[in-house]
């Protein structure tokens, strides 16, 4: 316990320094943290590493590297290093999506419901996150297209997109089966079977529409020219072992890249998720209920499906999950059987593959953004506090400030500045009480 409190208290000194240093940006000074124990996830693990950050990228990180001259150092010694959490699925931002006029919406776009000020996005910040796929919700067949974030400190949504390389911004589109978009809505689907068969017939006038002159626009079939074309990842929100196969003929039949999102009971089928090369994104549930499509949930699902050779991430979908107990994801994976490295992976590197973003974060190495974490110990034990979290070279969280205390340790409104001042009030008026 002193041990910690003492590397708790060489971060503060250095998060001050920092301060007073602080005419010039983080973004565009060297900095080297030295003496940590480092997970790149790109290689074994460093002992009394050093990571080198300059300009918002990582310029080099290992045993024996050398600090640039005048560099700011920050002793990091006694602590943990790794890449940020890429949050596969989630539905920060007060996000929206399609609405109840049809159950096929692929033109509606998450990133113009997204608030970029909104307090989710912070406190998913103080749970690690430093990307996330930020989806419209699973009552539709299709209900829209996904947005993929930044977590940088924003004020507009063009602040905090991925792009692709032609500058447009980057996302999936989201689809959904089992007992979700299933429901007595006119023109919504009543079985699994009207399910299947309005995506396929979505798809099929798709085709069509993608190889005619397409003089008249239609949003919707752009949208779904795309996924068939490969630039945009499906992410197909099932759950049921049944469902899953549906989703595996379906892609099998018009060929678009997908990513189960969920996968419940992706457990029984891995063999065959493992033989089509469709990856998993899981969400473990240790308590599981609300609907029957999870009763069949497995603490082992990823470690099975690990073993089986699926590439497997770890998701939130905040606030099933808060952003916050990430780590607590990957703990629970690694005691269902999950290699300690591989639920470490499952929270960074798999992700950034599955997003097609791994050129960029997931793993700490030269040339990459400097998305990273500081913890004060092993990042799966339950006594360890992650204690800063970076955004392309800036620090975004620091848990020794007030508020980043509120930010990791509050409530559902965390990370709102009301809750914040609200909390200033009380210390105010227990001081005066005294």
């Amino acid at each position: 316990m002193t041990s910690r409190i003492l590397r708790r208290a060489a971060l503060a000194v250095g998060a001050v320094l920092t301060l007073v240093s602080g005419q010039v940006s983080a973004q565009e000074r060297v900095m080297a943290f030295t003496g940590a124990t480092i997970h790149t996830m790109a290689g074994p693990v460093i002992e009394n590493g050093t990571l080198v950050i300059e300009d918002g990228r990582i310029v080099a990180v290992g045993a024996n590297v050398a600090v640039p001259a005048g560099a700011e150092t920050r002793d990091a010694s006694g602590m943990v290093i790794m890449p940020g959490i890429v949050d596969t699925h989630s539905h920060i931002g007060s996000v929206a999506g399609a609405d109840r006029s049809s159950p096929i919406q692929p033109e509606v776009r998450a990133m113009d419901a997204i608030n970029p000020k909104d307090a989710s996005i912070a406190k998913a910040r103080a749970g690690g996150v430093t990307t996330a796929n930020v989806m419209p919700g699973s009552g539709w067949l299709v209900s829209g297209q996904t947005f993929y974030m930044r977590l940088r400190d924003g004020d507009t949504i063009e602040d905090i997109a991925w792009y692709f390389p032609d500058g447009s911004v980057m996302g999936g589109l989201k689809m959904a089966n089992g007992t979700n978009p299933i429901g007595s809505t006119p023109g919504f689907p009543g079985t699994r079977a009207k399910s299947a068969a309005l995506a396929r017939a979505a798809f099929t006038e798709a085709e069509s529409y993608c190889k005619g002159d397409r003089k008249k626009v239609d949003l919707g079939k752009e949208t779904l020219c795309e996924v068939l074309s490969g630039r945009r990842l499906v992410h197909f929100h099932t759950h049921r072992a049944d469902d899953i196969m549906t989703v595996l003929r379906l892609q099998r039949e018009f060929g678009f890249k997908v990513l189960i999102q969920h996968g419940m009971e992706s457990w029984k089928v891995a063999e065959e998720l493992a033989a089509a090369g469709i990856p998993v994104s899981n969400i473990i549930v240790d308590s599981p209920g609300g609907k029957l499509e999870a009763m069949e949930s497995r603490l082992e699902t990823a470690g099975i499906l690990e073993r089986a050779g699926v590439l497997t991430s770890l998701h939130s979908d905040d606030g099933i999950i808060d952003s916050r107990l990430m780590f607590r994801q990957a703990g629970i994976a690694a005691r269902g059987g999950m290699s300690r490295e591989g639920a470490l992976r499952a929270l960074t590197i798999n992700g950034a593959k599955q997003l097609g973003l791994d050129d960029r974060v997931g793993s700490l190495e030269p040339g990459k953004d400097a998305d990273f974490l500081i913890l004060d110990g092993d990042p799966l034990s339950v006594y360890t506090d992650l204690m800063e979290t970076w955004v392309g070279g800036q620090k975004l969280f620091d848990r020794t400030t007030e508020e980043g205390k509120l930010l990791a340790e509050g409530g559902y409104g965390a990370g709102n500045p009301m809750e914040l001042a609200h909390h200033h009030w009380e210390v105010a008026e227990a001081e005066a009480a005294q």
